[in-house]
This record gives C-alpha cells, sequence and structure tokens, in this order.
C-alpha cells in the first residue's frame, strides 16, 4: 500500500506514460532506493554518465543523450527525490550526501564512468563524487554548473528560505496545486531559456507532483556550496565549464571564476542560450563535449 508521501511521487503509469526514451528506462534499487535510469548506446563503449539539475529529471536529457550514446555508453538517472526515483531520508539530503547516494548507484551498475557530465546542481554532485574519491572520471563536464555560492545576501538567504519552504508540509502542494502550463513555462523563462511545448510540459507533469517539488526544495535548502567552492582547488579532473551566455539562474561571469580556482579547466561560452542551454540546443552541446572528449584522446579522432 502506497503511503501519503508515495502518492504524492510522479507516477510512472501516469506522468511516465509517455516519457521521453521510455524503452530506454529500468528500475534499479542501489543505495537503499528504487532508482529510476536511462541508458543509451552500445555495452561496451565507454561510459558517460549524466545528472540533471534540481527540479528536473531524465527527460532533461531527451535531445542530448542520444547523440553522445553514438560514441558512449550513457547512463542518466532520475536524482533522489526527483522524477521517479525514490527521496532520500532528510538527514542525507546534502551535497555529500546526495554523493554518496550515487556513488552507489554508480557502484550497483558496475559502470565506473569515464567521462560525466551534470547539469547545474548536477555538476556540483559530480564535483564531490570526484574530490572524495567516489568517481575517477577523465573528464568532468559542468553545464551551467552550480559550483559556486550565489552571490552577495542571496548565499545566506536563500537556502534559508528554501528550508523553510521545506519545512512547511503544505509548500509543496500548494506550488504542485499551481503548477500549470503557463506557470512552468515562466519559471523556464525566467532562468534565460526557451523551450519547445513538449519540454514545458515535461516539467509541468513533474512540478505539479507534490513528492517532486518536496525533493526539489530539499536539494535547494540542505547544499553548502560554500564548501564545495572552498575545496575546488583539490579537484584535479579535467573540467569542461559550457555556459550559456544567456543563463539568469547562474550568472556566466560565475564560471570564469570557477575555472581560476580550479587546476585543469577551460570556460566554452556558447552564445545565445539560457540556464537550460542543453536542451535548448542539444547539438550545439554535444558537439563541444564530443570535442573535448576527442581532444583528451578519450574517443578516437
Amino acid at each position: 500500500m502506497l503511503s501519503v508521501r508515495d502518492a504524492d511521487r510522479p507516477d510512472w503509469a501516469v506522468e511516465g506514460r509517455d516519457w521521453p526514451h521510455r524503452e530506454a528506462s529500468r528500475f534499479v534499487e542501489a543505495a537503499g532506493l528504487r532508482w529510476h535510469v536511462q541508458e543509451f548506446g552500445r555495452p561496451e563503449a565507454p561510459a558517460l554518465l549524466l545528472l540533471h539539475g534540481t527540479g528536473a529529471a531524465t527527460h532533461s536529457w531527451r535531445g542530448l543523450a542520444p547523440l553522445l550514446a553514438q560514441d558512449f555508453h550513457v547512463i542518466a538517472p532520475d536524482l533522489p527525490g526527483h522524477g521517479f526515483t525514490d527521496p532520500l531520508p532528510d538527514a542525507d539530503l546534502s551535497l555529500p550526501g546526495m554523493a554518496r547516494a550515487v556513488a552507489g548507484l554508480v557502484a550497483a551498475l558496475g559502470r565506473p564512468p569515464v567521462v560525466v557530465a551534470g547539469h547545474s546542481a548536477g555538476a556540483a554532485v559530480l564535483a564531490r563524487m570526484c574530490l572524495d574519491g567516489a568517481i575517477a572520471p577523465r573528464l568532468l563536464a559542468a553545464l551551467n554548473g552550480a559550483l559556486a555560492p550565489l552571490p552577495g545576501a542571496a548565499s545566506l538567504l536563500f537556502p534559508g528560505m528554501a528550508r523553510l519552504l521545506f519545512l512547511n508540509p503544505f509548500t509543496p502542494k500548494i506550488f504542485a496545486w499551481t503548477a500549470d502550463r503557463s506557470a512552468a513555462k515562466r519559471l523556464i523563462e525566467g532562468t534565460g531559456s526557451r523551450l519547445d511545448p513538449q519540454g514545458v510540459d515535461l516539467y509541468r507533469r513533474l512540478f505539479a507532483r507534490a513528492g517532486h517539488v518536496r525533493g526539489a526544495l530539499g536539494m535547494m535548502a540542505n547544499w553548502d556550496l560554500a564548501g564545495l567552492h572552498r575545496a575546488l582547488p583539490d579537484l584535479t579532473t579535467r573540467t569542461l565549464l559550457i555556459v550559456g551566455s544567456d543563463d539568469r539562474a547562474i550568472l556566466p561571469d560565475t564560471a570564469f571564476t570557477v575555472r581560476d580556482r580550479l587546476p585543469d579547466a577551460r570556460v566554452a561560452l556558447i552564445r545565445g542560450l539560457g540556464h537550460l542551454a542543453h536542451e535548448e540546443a542539444p547539438e550545439r552541446v554535444a558537439e563541444v563535449l564530443l570535442d573535448e572528449a576527442r581532444a583528451m584522446g578519450v574517443l578516437g579522432a
């Protein structure tokens, strides 16, 4: 029997009925959670792990994953509390806690990634995993990565506000009740991105479920990006910072500040795209990432 909390989460038979690349989906038990995972490409190809950002799910990779799968075996899970993956206990909602959970999934799958790519908060999870020695990829690609605190007072106010909303049991339900297509469209456009109607509808489906909203708020409320930012000089993994020039969620200038703290990194600025650049123009993002992998010798020329 489903608990009230389970009933508030996206349902694979309802929200997932025509999920992008549904045929690539499976459910995996790992780290005490049931994960929704999508896999693309030849099993014998080098493994590439994709992690979406806060409030998203595997649909975020609907355009990019098939392009990368021409050269890689792509693994893309829903993060805990997002999409169709179980939530973490509240005590484990920190960035290290999320990183440990994803590391448990990677270990269960038995495919150590050669390349990892994360969008926004997903990039922070991957950076933490690299710093902790949970993975040892040759390349980390951060797509509009959340690798630094928000500027000024926002760095203190935003997590605190998210925590207050997270602790209020009514907040996710209220948000879900008001999450129609126009609200989802406004939220997306507020990040500097414009998606096609299918892309907007997929976010609307997720936002309409209080359990998914709670998972997103939990991530924002319990993370210490200042601690990650301080640790960046110890991140020796080659890092490619892919940035949309029109990103309003994480200002593009932040990437250059992050680059200067990393031992081995470069910025690739893609003009005319916002925070969801990989959804707006997946072919442009794929080209930048694959060119870097080839230049490093991860792939053949």
